[in-house]
């Protein structure tokens, strides 16, 4: 028997995935959400009889006999969501549809989309939508691209190929060759399918391609044993009327059947317990959407069910569901192996990492080895006292990985106050790449700081120009008025002039009568200068600069890549006039 083949969407937020399915089941799930952002994972059935009434004339002139039963599609919320469709060696997704706003092109999160479609290995379709947005583009209530085209003028027609062109170019930097579908080496080459979710423009090719691709080069994958015990994943928790807690499940192989023991993954530990009763939404109607469901003694893969059971406590989206088939040791075992390949504790120093569901978990961890970002604890839920004792315990070897991350946690106030109480530094979002776009700001800002630490007490370098009628003592020490030309200035730091002849050093700095600490480029103060005299070895309107040490130097030189391009330029300077006495100087 051929299931259907399991078909994920995922992309960058707002960029139209759900608006895209909403087209093809005729719905309006999308306008029901939140914000028109999608909250849940989602599966929808579409059966071949509707492939074939969009698609029919695009079928005959494409030549494709349908062989498939149908379609299933999972709307996922994010790049990590989809991480939760989750089997052991991979994921259940036979193919994506990557979403891209045409106009928009790759924004961070479709990078971070692509990157974990490469580590999943799952192949995928480009989907460039609203196109109908593009200017000059005529609006057609149409499923196929081939017949609007036909109606649409030269300008539309070339702003169209020179957007295509550009997001070719993105998915070369990603690492792929794209062409459009029409064109496309589907063995060799990501397609591109142009669409809009919104007139329908460009679905009956997405469908056509899809469904070719499975029936090509999926077949294989597609062939189920109709009485093997069926594995599938948790997508969702919830409380029905009449029902209590039920789970919505994608069946990705294998059968149920109303009485079957299961074993699922949970916290602590798995749970075992006996299904009840197996729902099923109605062809083209989404799993996660309120209404009726058809019951059922027995379920085929690949389905997106609900299944009302006696025992669900500690389950969680991204579990593993399997049928129990004889004793129950092996199952459980299977599933404890499964789930601690990413809950785990390790003894090394690292990160904490804490996300609301396993796929998501999974999803920040596959980033943070690609960033080689060390992982110490990964688990489920909110952040706790352990954790941050925990964290305090590697930020004493190593501040920079003594964090905690959090996704899509409840941010508790007596948390974040008791991780500050310990110095412990929270990074939490809903957005995977913004936890880790926030951690490495950070970082390289502490790492900045502790350098600049570092060069505490040395002579920093500077020029300033001893200003015109500005002397307001000549001598012991001299008391001049300056203004700083680039660099900064502090207390204890050595001045010479030009020539390389030791002036004397700064005993204080002064700003409108108020004593600094420091002076910056642009600013005028009054410089206390012991060593140094008017008329001797000081004159108005001298430059003066920075009387480095070879020692400075040196340590300057270390950390060189902290220093703005006007302390470089000082420095060569001074590096020059030293070695006109001692052509040797700071060679060591």
């Amino acid at each position: 028997m051929i299931r259907q083949p399991i078909i994920s969407v995922l992309g960058h937020v707002d960029h139209g995935k759900t608006t895209i399915l909403d087209r093809i089941r005729g719905s309006l799930i999308q306008k029901k959400e939140a914000g028109g952002i999608t909250q849940h994972i989602g599966a929808t059935e579409v059966p071949a009889s509707t492939i074939k009434n969009i698609c029919k004339e695009l079928m005959k002139k494409m030549n494709l006999e349908l062989k498939i039963p149908g379609l299933l599609f999972i709307d996922t919320p994010g790049h990590e969501a989809f991480s939760s469709l989750r089997k052991r060696g991979g994921n259940i997704a036979d193919l994506s549809v990557l979403v891209v706003d045409i106009n928009d092109g790759i924004m961070p999160q479709t990078k971070e989309s692509i990157e974990i479609l490469k580590n999943k290995k799952v192949p995928f379709i480009v989907a460039a939508n609203k196109i109908d947005l593009i200017p000059g583009w005529r609006k057609e209530k149409c499923f196929c691209l081939h017949d609007s085209m036909k109606k649409q003028g030269e300008t539309a027609k070339k702003r169209l190929e020179e957007k295509i062109y550009k997001l070719m170019n993105q998915l070369a930097m990603e690492g792929f060759d794209s062409e459009l579908y029409n064109k496309v080496d589907f063995q060799k080459q990501i397609t591109i399918v142009p669409i809009s979710g919104l007139t329908g423009e460009g679905i009956a090719e997405l469908l056509v391609v899809l469904s070719g691709l499975a029936q090509r080069y999926f077949e294989d994958n597609l062939k189920i044993n109709v009485s093997g015990p069926g594995r599938g994943n948790v997508i969702e928790i919830k409380e029905e009327t009449g029902l209590g807690k039920t789970i919505d499940v994608i069946l990705y192989d294998g059968s149920l059947k109303t009485g079957d023991k299961i074993a699922v993954g949970a916290l602590p530990k798995p749970v075992v317990t006996k299904i009840k009763a197996i729902l099923k939404p109605s062809p083209l109607k989404e799993l996660g959407e309120k209404g009726k469901f058809e019951r059922l003694k027995e379920v085929h893969a690949a389905s997106g069910i609900k299944l009302a059971c006696q025992d669900l406590d500690g389950v969680i989206s991204g579990m593993p569901l399997l049928k129990i088939e004889g004793g129950e040791a092996d199952e459980i075992d299977e599933l404890k192996e499964d789930i601690e390949t990413v809950l785990f504790e390790k003894e090394r120093d690292g990160v904490i990492v804490k996300a609301d569901s396993i796929g998501a978990l999974e999803a920040m961890l596959s980033i943070l080895v690609k960033r080689e970002i060390p992982v110490k604890k990964a688990n489920i839920g909110n952040i706790n006292k352990e954790d941050i004792t925990e964290a305090r315990s590697v930020s004493e070897k190593n501040p920079f990985l003594g964090v905690i991350f959090g996704f899509n946690i409840k941010d508790k106030q007596k948390t974040r106050e008791m991780a500050e109480d310990h110095n412990i530094k929270l990074f939490t979002s809903n957005i995977i790449y913004k936890i880790i776009e926030e951690y490495e700001e950070w970082k390289e800002e502490e790492e900045k700081r502790k350098r600049l630490e570092e060069l505490k007490g040395i002579c920093m370098p500077f020029k300033m120009n001893f200003l015109p009628g500005f002397v307001f003592r000549q001598n012991k020490p001299a008391v001049v008025g300056a203004e700083i030309i680039s660099g900064k200035i502090v207390n204890g730091v050595g001045v010479m002039g030009l020539d390389g002849k030791s002036i004397g050093t700064i005993k204080d700095i002064q700003d409108s009568g108020r004593r600094v600490e420091e002076a910056k480029k642009g600013e005028r103060i009054a410089v206390s200068i012991e060593g140094g005299s008017v008329g001797k070895n000081l004159k108005e309107g001298d430059i003066l600069i920075s009387n480095l040490s070879e020692r400075d130097y040196s340590k300057l030189k270390t950390h060189r890549d902290i220093l703005d391009k006007e302390d470089k330029e000082i420095i060569k300077e001074i590096v020059k006039i030293k070695r006109t006495k001692n052509p040797l100087w700071g060679i060591n």
